[in-house]
């Protein structure tokens, strides 16, 4: 969502010790800066949280809830904003339990990899950055495809620094949703950005967000 624009086991440990002493060699361990891809992800906090991955999700606002069309709006508006604090509660009442948020890596030389989270680490994630940049994304299109109690939709994201300000990012948001006979549920979020020699098909561009 480029919302953006982030338990070793003994035998590793052991093995990666085993080499350093081998080679006499030394690892940097900087992180690097996020790129305008990132944002929406932003680099992990030092920290861990100490809350339960099986934890209860809040209790969702109805209206947030009430339909395909009100959970992902609200998706989108609740990681939105000028520098400040986020409704994580808000945030998390729209996931499903075990719900994941997966993000697209692309470094400048090497192969794309995977940043797997779930709501609450990328809130751990991302809470820092927004509170000192302003971060705001909006839908551009949609294609969408349900049957039975899931849906799939692809929804092009364009991202900005303030909410009038010049685009700094698009791509594109696949969601899968389940509606439970009551409410909508976001199971999971896996995007990807556009950039040089990935452009956005014409077809996830139209106005269409049915």
């Amino acid at each position: 969502m480029n919302k953006y624009r982030h338990v070793p086991r003994l035998w590793f440990t052991a093995l990666v010790i085993t080499c350093f002493a081998l080679a006499g060699l030394s690892q940097d361990t900087a992180q690097p800066k996020p790129t305008p891809q990132e944002k929406k992800e932003a680099p992990a906090a030092a920290s861990q949280s100490s809350a339960s991955p099986t934890a209860a999700a809040p209790e969702a606002s109805p209206k947030d809830v009430q339909s395909l069309q009100a959970i992902v709006a609200a998706i989108y508006d609740v990681i939105s904003g000028p520098p400040g604090a986020r409704d994580w509660n808000r945030f998390n009442s729209l996931f499903a339990k075990d719900a994941r948020l997966i993000a697209v890596r692309v470094p400048k030389e090497g192969k794309p990899t995977l940043v797997v989270m779930t709501p609450a680490s990328y809130a751990e994630r991302a809470a820092a950055y927004f509170s000192e940049h302003g971060f705001f994304e909006h839908e551009l299109s949609r294609k969408t495809d349900s049957f039975g109690a899931m849906t799939h939709i692809y929804t092009t994201y364009e991202s900005r620094e303030t909410k009038d300000g010049k685009p700094i990012d698009r791509g594109i948001n696949s969601m899968e949703f389940f509606y439970d006979g009551q409410r909508w549920w976001c199971v999971e979020i896996y995007w990807d950005a556009e950039r040089p020699g990935n452009p956005i098909p014409e077809k996830y561009l139209d106005d269409n967000k049915k």
